[in-house]
């Protein structure tokens, strides 16, 4: 008969566990695609689909991230219905779209800011407001006591 190894001499690969407690993220760093944003975007609050937010977001341009495409997040429970391979986490999908996409909108809302200051400076220069200097250098001083 052969004789047997004790067991203490077989080893089986184990996953190592962390040295040290850490506290876990709520939401999971995935590692960036390039030429890509990633965001988290909403599809349902308190367990209520809110398919007017997802909608409008995917004709932005931003689109579902696929889970099998990133192995390196876990994810308990992948999406379901509409998105099934999607990361969905608390109600939250995680989305990409093209940095492009991203600068582009970035400037059109900067254009509309720039707009609506240029508006209001032009509002109070046309009245000759004694108020222009203080918004035209656009900050404000607050003071307390008498004399200050």
């Amino acid at each position: 008969m052969a004789e047997r190894n004790p067991r203490e001499l077989d080893t089986r690969a184990k996953a190592e566990r962390p040295k040290q407690w850490m506290i876990p993220d709520v939401l999971p760093q995935v590692n960036e695609e390039p030429g890509y944003a990633m965001r988290w975007i909403r599809v349902s609050t308190l367990g209520n689909a809110d398919p007017r937010n997802v909608s409008m977001k995917l004709q932005e341009g931003w689109e579902p991230v696929k889970a099998s495409d990133h192995p390196e997040t876990y994810v308990a429970e992948t999406g379901a219905g509409r998105f099934p391979d999607s990361i969905q986490i608390g109600g939250l999908m995680l989305c990409k779209t093209p940095k492009e996409f991203v600068e582009q909108r970035s400037a059109f809302f900067q254009r509309q800011a720039d707009g609506q200051m240029a508006s209001v400076d032009n509002n109070y220069m046309r009245e000759s407001d004694p108020r222009m200097p203080l918004f035209k250098e656009r900050r404000s001083e607050v003071s307390f006591g008498r004399g200050s």
